[in-house]
């Protein structure tokens, strides 16, 4: 079915644009929402009464673009990814991924205008991701990847703590070797050779 925008519809086009759409998307979604009108000789004449209504409307358009487009290229999008020794990244970088991450800077943009080089961004490093703003309007974006910094999980015992424990677990031990050395090993020879004390014999008793 030929139809005339009425209005700036997301993914189809903007106002005043013929287009050509499937039946049942024009009858179910687009005439219950008053996006279209029907393509006619009625609807054409309307619409040719508000061309230069409508020609004012895309030319702010175009002058938004080319100040969006100024603040854009004065921006650098850093991104933080996990990545290997060799900087290649564990993840990739997409369209998607960039769409998100400026939209928390203001930059509202769809991921479907984001031309990301080679599609998606495997390697840490520098790189420029056209945005296609509006009409022949596109911006060049400076896109900076990093590795992101591995979080070493501590150890149980602070440094300090570890070391005072080995300290204290080597003069353990020396102290033991010290003990040992000072302690004479009796022999069976030994505890033979010594006299053994006897009694001192008392005075005879019953003597006659």
């Amino acid at each position: 079915m030929k139809v005339i925008l009425n209005q700036d519809v997301k993914h189809l086009g903007e106002e005043g644009d013929v287009k050509v759409v499937a039946n049942g998307y024009a009858r179910n979604y687009l005439f219950p929402r008053n996006l279209v009108l029907p393509y006619n000789t009625v609807t054409v004449a309307y619409f040719e009464e508000r061309k230069e209504e409508i020609t004012a409307r895309k030319q702010a358009k175009r002058t938004d673009a080319a100040s969006l487009k100024e603040r854009m290229e004065g921006f650098t999008l850093e991104l933080k990814m996990s990545a290997g020794p060799s900087g290649k990244l564990y993840g990739a970088v997409t369209n998607h991924t960039i769409a998100e991450e400026i939209a928390k800077h203001g930059f509202d943009i769809e991921r479907k205008r984001i031309d990301v080089p080679g599609l998606t961004i495997k390697h840490t490093g520098k790189y420029t991701v056209v945005i296609h703003l509006y009409e022949a309007v596109t911006a060049n974006l400076t896109v900076v990847v990093n590795a992101q910094e591995e979080v070493r999980t501590p150890s149980k015992a602070p440094p300090a703590r570890r070391r005072y424990q080995r300290e204290n677990r080597e003069e353990a031990a020396v102290n033991k070797e010290v003990t040992a050395a000072a302690v004479p090993v009796v022999t069976e020879e030994a505890v033979e050779a010594v006299p053994m004390e006897t009694e001192a014999a008392g005075p005879e008793t019953g003597a006659k």
